[in-house]
């Protein structure tokens, strides 16, 4: 069987190293990964359960050969991706991809797998739902001080949405009436690669965003939790520092991880209301609270952007609850703030109709501000000097740009999650192009261009790295290890072929994939 994916753990450790198997069915494990010692084994490949052996040993300077007997099983619902399910239930695509939203925080199976009919999902599922903050999950399932009202959580259409999720689950027959579908394995050069996972020291770590410094150290935030750390890749040592918090009432952690010319990291503290800065050398913070007259129930930093702050010395970040962007005058403690989508009477005048959103946003040269509209279709630029406004649709609409990079030719590349295409945007010439990815529901969360000219994304739905070479026309997709929550991506260009990071936001650990061509 080619496209299996075999994960080799040694007793103790909290290192795994999985290969894929190739077209003959073949598996190889390099001696510099697996030293001696007693290994568990296991393996992914969907309809199908490791039968055995599910152990090796190991010996010093000795080739150690094992052949892996798998079984086929009947229900393959454990095993099935987001983008799997989305792609098996009925439904507009409309409908289909509101269950984005979902997959963010779980897997689609908890609904369908649910009996609720649409009163039930619309009286006490949907209200439950709106009172967890967005960095809550299973094992931090951590709440608002305030719950957001229904309309704001799922928009004006709650009744049909309830509707719906009511449509495709076992409430009405106590059966599903549609056929499940699934991905095929990995083939080709898609088996070419091997993955290292480190697994974090608490279950309830979600590693959000992953970053390689210069010396090779890994740097990740915790979406949940009050930490920064690095973890040295050779040892799978992680190291904390505590990040002060701003807001003891409100949910707590952190979601992007920025550097800035000189090196520093800036993180946002989302829910605690502003961002910090860390110094490397004396691994202290220096905290920046949204002030008093801006900050509200709903005030949010998801974003910060330093990647020019010492252009003008200004800082820019975002605010979800405005939705819009402040600029900090790091020298006077001045804050300035945008709100895009206001009528064009400015102020604080009630937002437009069609939902926006500020959400990874990105400087240039200039100190010029680049953000996506997460909520909507555009790419926005506020301009350093002047102050003013600009949006650029995508020519996908409801295409929900989410997160990406700005190159050193001042081309913006970012990803359409809803609209499930890799774009650009050059801010010189002020045009795009878009390319769709290969599996349909990839949900790409992040994007970023290698040193070789190929784009490396990832999919919150589907557990699989896409590598995108536009010169030879070719989509590679890497089937990750395990149940992957999928967020910001990450590039090493220092190693000889381009290393991807990312972490597992739902599976405590951070995963190494290197490509063997």
């Amino acid at each position: 069987m080619e496209g299996v994916v075999v994960s080799a753990k040694r007793a103790g450790a909290t290192i795994t190293i999985s290969v894929v198997s190739d077209a003959k069915g073949h598996y190889s494990f390099p001696a510099s990964k697996i030293g001696p010692g007693d290994y568990d084994l296991k393996i992914r490949a969907i309809g199908y359960d490791l039968e055995g052996p599910n152990k090796v040993v190991v010996r010093q300077s000795k080739a150690t050969t094992t052949d892996l007997k798998l079984r086929s099983i009947d229900d393959i619902t454990d095993q099935m991706t987001p983008a799997e399910w989305i792609a098996s239930v009925p439904g507009t695509e409309d409908q289909k991809k509101f269950l984005y939203n979902c997959s963010t925080c779980h897997n689609p199976e908890r609904i369908v797998k649910s009996a609720h009919d649409a009163d039930d999902f619309s009286r006490n599922v949907l209200e439950r739902m709106r009172i967890y903050a967005n960095s809550a999950w299973d094992r931090h399932p951590q709440v608002r001080r305030i719950p957001r009202g229904l309309e704001r959580s799922f928009g004006p259409d709650a009744p049909k949405i309830a509707a719906y999720l009511a449509s495709i689950n076992l409430s009405a027959t106590g059966k599903w009436n549609y056929e499940l579908k699934r991905l095929p394995r990995p083939t080709g050069r898609a088996t070419h690669v091997i993955y290292t996972e480190y697994d974090v020291p608490r279950a309830m770590t979600q590693p959000h965003d992953v970053v390689v410094d210069a010396s090779g150290m890994i740097w990740f935030t915790e979406f949940g939790e009050q930490y920064l750390a690095r973890m040295d890749p050779k040892t799978g040592k992680v190291k904390e520092y505590e990040v002060p918090t701003l807001r003891p009432n409100e949910p707590t952690g952190s979601l992007d991880l920025e550097t800035d010319e000189a090196g520093n990291f800036w993180i946002s503290l989302q829910n605690q209301g502003g961002v910090a800065k860390f110094d490397r050398q004396s691994g202290k913070f220096t905290m920046y609270a949204v002030p008093h007259e801006y900050l509200t129930d709903e005030t949010q930093q998801s974003m910060v952007g330093p990647q020019h702050v010492e252009v003008d010395n200004k800082l820019w970040l975002n605010d979800t609850s405005i939705p819009g962007l402040y600029r900090i005058d790091l020298k006077t403690g001045k804050w300035e703030k945008w709100a895009p989508y206001k009528h064009s009477g400015g102020g604080d005048e009630l937002a437009m109709t069609q939902p926006h959103s500020v959400y990874g946003i990105y400087a240039d040269q200039q100190n010029n501000i680049f953000f996506c509209d997460f909520g909507g279709e555009n790419i926005g630029k506020i301009e350093a000097t002047s102050g003013k406004v600009t949006l650029f649709p995508t020519p996908t609409r409801k295409s929900r740009p989410r997160r990406g990079r700005m190159d050193d030719q001042g081309r913006l590349w970012f990803a359409e999650w809803r609209g499930d295409k890799l774009a650009m945007f050059d801010t010189k010439t002020e045009k795009f192009q878009e390319w769709p990815v290969p599996t349909p529901y990839m949900a790409p969360y992040d994007v970023v261009l290698d040193k070789n000219g190929e784009l490396w994304s990832g999919g919150m739905n589907t557990d699989r790295v896409l590598r995108t070479n536009f010169a030879a026309g070719e989509n590679i997709e890497y089937l990750l290890p395990n149940s992957t929550n999928i967020r910001r991506v990450f590039v090493d260009n220092t190693t000889p072929r381009p290393t991807f990071w990312v972490g597992n936001n739902h599976g405590a650990s951070i995963v190494k994939l290197e490509p063997l061509d």
